[in-house]
C-alpha cells in the first residue's frame, strides 16, 4: 500500500469510527485535565478513572488510523477490549456503589454523561476489526505451490 492510496479502513464507516474516537480522546483529555487540576482530591478515583479513558480513546485512534499492520491492529484489540470493559465495570459500579463515584468519570452510569458513546463505541470498535482484519504481507514473486504439482 503506499501513501497515495487511502487505507480502507479509512473510508466511509471507518472514517467515522476514528474521527468519533478521536472527539472522546479529545473530550475525555480535557474534562481529566480540567478535573486533575482543579480538584483532583475532591474524587480521585473518578478523575483518575477519566484520565485513563483519555489515554484508552487516544490509543484506540491511533490504533485504528494505523491498524493495516498486524501490531497496531493486536493493539487496537487492546485498546477497544480495555474500554469495553472499562465502561462496563465502571458503569456497573457507578450505579451500585455511587459513594465511589460521587463525581462523574468518563465512564459513570455507561456514559451517561456522553450521551451512552461510551458503551456503544467499543462494539462498533471491535466489530470494525472482526470486519476489516489487517492484510497479510506478501512476498513480491512468491507464488503458491500445489502439492502434486
Amino acid at each position: 500500500m503506499t501513501s497515495s492510496h487511502p487505507s480502507r479502513r479509512m473510508t466511509g464507516v471507518g472514517r467515522v469510527l476514528v474521527i468519533v474516537y478521536a472527539v472522546m480522546a479529545l473530550a475525555a483529555t480535557g474534562r481529566s485535565f480540567v478535573q486533575i487540576a482543579e480538584r483532583f482530591e475532591e474524587a480521585p478515583l473518578a478523575y483518575s478513572l477519566s484520565a485513563a479513558a483519555a489515554v484508552v480513546y487516544i490509543v484506540a485512534t491511533l490504533a485504528l488510523v494505523f491498524a493495516g499492520t498486524r501490531a497496531w491492529y493486536l493493539i487496537a484489540w487492546v485498546a477497544i477490549g480495555f474500554e469495553l470493559v472499562g465502561v462496563i465495570v465502571v458503569g456497573t459500579l457507578s450505579l451500585t456503589l455511587p459513594e465511589l463515584f460521587r463525581h462523574p468519570s468518563v465512564w459513570s452510569v455507561f456514559g451517561y454523561g456522553y450521551l451512552f458513546i461510551p458503551l456503544v463505541l467499543p462494539f462498533f470498535g471491535l466489530w470494525w476489526l472482526v470486519a476489516h482484519p489487517p492484510r497479510t504481507s506478501r512476498v513480491p514473486g512468491a507464488q503458491l505451490t500445489v502439492a502434486g504439482s
